[in-house]
């Protein structure tokens, strides 16, 4: 993958999280915010990192952000500081510009500004809890695609365990399909696993289906 330029805007939890992550996949970042011990501190992951308020358009053009190939803006609990930051940016001409929302009107507001996407990382992260909770502990995560169609990352059914995909037939069965396996002992994920292959107690799988669905699945044991 060719290395791209994103501006990360705030470098609370989520916004340096965002950004390590981008610098760890090869990416070149750009990270201003206005307190200079986080600035300090994002000079580990960002090739440029700038102390400056982000809502001044002359701020970001200075620190790079002009034809970056996009940016996330999380800017902390300041509702306005996020709006006139993305529209800073798109006057850069900054066209991916992903949000950290604070609500759903908040979200709302910025899809308006012509935000890429919007993310409220409380409620998801309350969500996934949840969809865990329910589940006695099977489901090790979930991520909600739409209304009809869900990811999870499960463990391996006592129920499974010595039988294959092929033969589990699990589409026909519960209407999900296992995109990848993962082997938690050498961490290793296999997408596309082989369907011949027995499962053992040491995998989880990451399944994709509707999801009551993968809630009936979810709760063999």
């Amino acid at each position: 993958m060719a290395s791209k330029r994103f501006v990360v805007v705030g470098l609370g939890t989520f916004g340096s999280g965002v950004a390590e992550t981008l610098h760890h996949d090869g990416h070149e970042v750009v990270a201003v915010d206005q307190d200079e011990l986080a600035v300090d501190r994002a000079a580990a992951y960002a090739q440029r990192a700038v102390v400056g308020d982000a809502r001044r358009r002359d701020v970001l053009e200075r620190a790079g952000a002009q034809g970056a190939d996009g940016a996330v803006v999380s800017t902390g609990e300041d509702l306005g500081a996020s709006l006139l930051v993305v529209l800073a940016l798109r006057d850069l001409g900054v066209r991916e510009i992903y949000a950290k929302a604070l609500s759903a009107d908040h979200a709302r507001i910025l899809s308006r500004l012509g935000t890429t996407e919007s993310v409220i990382p409380e409620r998801e992260a309350a969500r996934n809890l949840a969809f865990r909770m329910v589940r006695s502990g099977s489901l090790l995560n979930y991520v909600e695609l739409n209304e009809d169609l869900s990811l999870q990352e499960m463990t391996v059914p006592p129920s499974w365990e010595g039988q294959t995909l092929r033969a589990l037939n699990l589409r026909a069965r519960f209407g999900i399909s296992v995109v990848a396996v993962h082997d938690i002992v050498t961490d290793v994920m296999t997408p596309v696993p082989d369907p011949d292959a027995p499962l053992v107690d040491s995998q989880t799988l990451v399944v994709t289906g509707a999801p009551d669905a993968l809630a009936r699945a979810a709760m063999l044991r």
